[in-house]
């Protein structure tokens, strides 16, 4: 997903529920941390949001702007509505949330607010989820120098207890093996 996508998910999310501020925790919560993403980093073309205020209005985002929607059909990408429940991140996630502002579409409109799950956060949290296409982002993060290695193997023991071993483990695995050559 390129960053105008994830901002037009937010704009139509937005007029869709006349809230200005969104959490987004999914993968594309990376899109605005980093000049340069690697590929692995951006194939999904579904934003995990919610509204800050709102967060029961994940379901009209869903319902809406969601997979099967005429917005995705009409675009091809599209919003997944969540809540602050979703990120299996560590302790104190919401505090490192990585705020921009964004411009409305229209200048009179004003401004949008992303809150974004902080790169470390994310990278840890899709290793909790336990996909494997999970590893390849999470190595690809630590390749191109958007996380550390050592501040995830510190944040990962403030993992939730349900998923601090899944997550070690994998951090593990992905920190022991390099990134594969093309």
């Amino acid at each position: 997903m390129k960053p105008a996508d994830l901002h037009h998910i937010l704009q139509a999310a937005a007029s869709l529920t006349n809230q200005d501020q969104f959490v987004v925790v999914g993968s594309q919560a990376i899109v605005w941390q980093a000049e340069q993403l690697p590929d692995e980093m951006t194939t999904s073309m579904e934003a995990d949001i919610y509204p800050l205020a709102a967060p029961d209005l994940a379901d009209e985002i869903d319902g809406n702007l969601g997979e099967g929607s005429r917005f995705h059909d009409a675009f091809g990408y599209w919003a997944h509505g969540v809540g602050p429940e979703t990120p299996v991140a560590p302790d104190g996630w919401q505090a490192r949330l990585v705020p921009i502002v964004l411009s409305r579409f229209r200048h009179e409109d004003g401004y949008l607010t992303a809150y974004l799950l902080e790169a470390h956060d994310l990278v840890l949290a899709k290793l909790a989820a336990g996909r494997d296409r999970d590893l390849a982002y999470a190595r690809a993060a630590i390749t191109a120098g958007l996380v550390s290695a050592g501040e995830l193997q510190q944040r990962v023991e403030r993992m939730p207890d349900s998923h601090r071993e899944m997550a070690r483990d994998r951090l593990a695995v992905v920190i022991a093996r390099p990134p594969r050559k093309a």
